[in-house]
């Protein structure tokens, strides 16, 4: 049915459509209708599970940061069979992000420009709402940020103070420094800047395991829109500063051979397909230097469970989606997990983790 529901969706403003949606999820969920959404949209096979940063995957397929930006409906976003949920980005304090209109689709394109600039309720906000985040009973990802008004010199400050407030409600952490819609956020990812900016969050994981907390994996989200010599850069300074993952890649600026005349000009980071051969790209290279000792989530451009293998091919562990949520509804990542097991059968697989890398190799 979503194509239909897709053409009346379509004719409203998306950032509307989206307040809509996670009214809908937080209703089914006070109504209790996550196991029903799990009948319908749930895809469990023990082939498509896998442990990965120490953590268990149900299957591969995640929804990325930027859809559940407070923690409010992770749970409903479990229930529609995602093998994992990132919430955020979350910045110390609450800001409102940039001016509306912020969010444009490029139909022609099967893409989204994005300016939200990190809006957000705030770390103390989001902690009420991850109370319950072990039953979602999937694994969920914070993804952290600084806030705008913050100066690059104080941003280990924002991130140490969300790690603080938000350990011990997450299974695993995201440092967000190649958002293009915080100014100058994206200075973050200069070698040196981007060291002593892991190491500090380092530090203050390690001083919150001392006092007892858990051990939480920690993973980097990079830009697609980095010269080799950069992104070899910092893959070899995640590996010094002992980062669990990498997570290629945020949104893009270039607008390089897009159809949409209408919107492609408004400032902002690109997503979905014109992405999907750069991402996969940087995954395949990440993962040509890395091996298997650096696990990448791999996101930009997905739609299809062939999307998702060609990423898994190339070297990621786990995939994203987001835009490929938007254009192909909410039995996206059902329909990912089946198409990937056509797939896996095709190529004689019986365990997708033998597909990580194939292509890279």
């Amino acid at each position: 049915m979503y194509p239909l529901i897709k053409k009346y969706l379509f004719r409203l403003d998306p950032e509307d459509v989206h307040h809509k949606t996670v009214a809908l999820l937080k209703l089914a969920e006070k109504m209790g209708r996550g196991g029903l959404l799990e009948k319908m949209y749930g895809s469990a096979d023990s082939r498509l599970a896998s442990t990965v940063m120490g953590i268990h995957f149900p299957n591969p397929v995640g929804l990325a940061a930027g859809f559940d930006k407070n923690a409010e409906v992770y749970r409903g976003l479990a229930a529609l069979g995602f093998g994992f949920v990132e919430v955020g980005t979350i910045t110390p304090k609450a800001q409102p992000g940039n001016d509306r209109p912020r969010l444009f689709r490029l139909v022609e394109d099967k893409a989204v420009i994005n300016r939200m600039g990190f809006n957000n309720e705030g770390a103390e906000r989001v902690k009420d709402n991850l109370q319950d985040f072990e039953n979602a009973h999937v694994p969920i990802g914070i993804n952290i940020g600084k806030n705008k008004v913050t100066p690059n010199e104080d941003a280990a400050d924002d991130y140490e103070t969300c790690l603080e407030v938000l350990y011990p409600y997450g299974h695993y952490f995201v440092i967000n420094v190649s958002s293009p819609n915080t100014p100058n956020l994206r200075d973050l990812q200069e070698t040196d800047s981007l060291r002593q900016l892991i190491a500090a969050i380092q530090d203050k994981k390690c001083d919150l395991e001392h006092k007892g907390a858990l051990e939480k994996p920690i993973m980097l989200k990079v830009a697609p829109d980095m010269a080799d010599e950069q992104m070899s850069d910092i893959i070899r300074l995640a590996k010094e500063q002992g980062l669990s993952g990498i997570i290629a890649t945020n949104t893009t600026l270039s607008r390089e051979g897009l159809r949409n005349q209408s919107v492609s000009g408004e400032a902002g980071g690109l997503s979905g397909l014109p992405l999907k051969d750069r991402s996969t790209a940087w995954i395949k290279e990440i993962y040509q230097e890395t091996g298997d000792k650096l696990p990448i989530i791999g996101v930009g451009g997905i739609f299809t469970g062939d999307d998702a293998y060609e990423k898994i091919r190339a070297g990621a562990s786990l995939i994203q989606v987001y835009t490929g949520m938007i254009y192909e509804g909410p039995a996206i990542a059902k329909n990912i997990n089946t198409r990937l097991l056509e797939l896996m059968d095709r190529d004689g697989i019986s365990h997708i983790s033998e597909a990580v890398g194939a292509d890279a190799k």
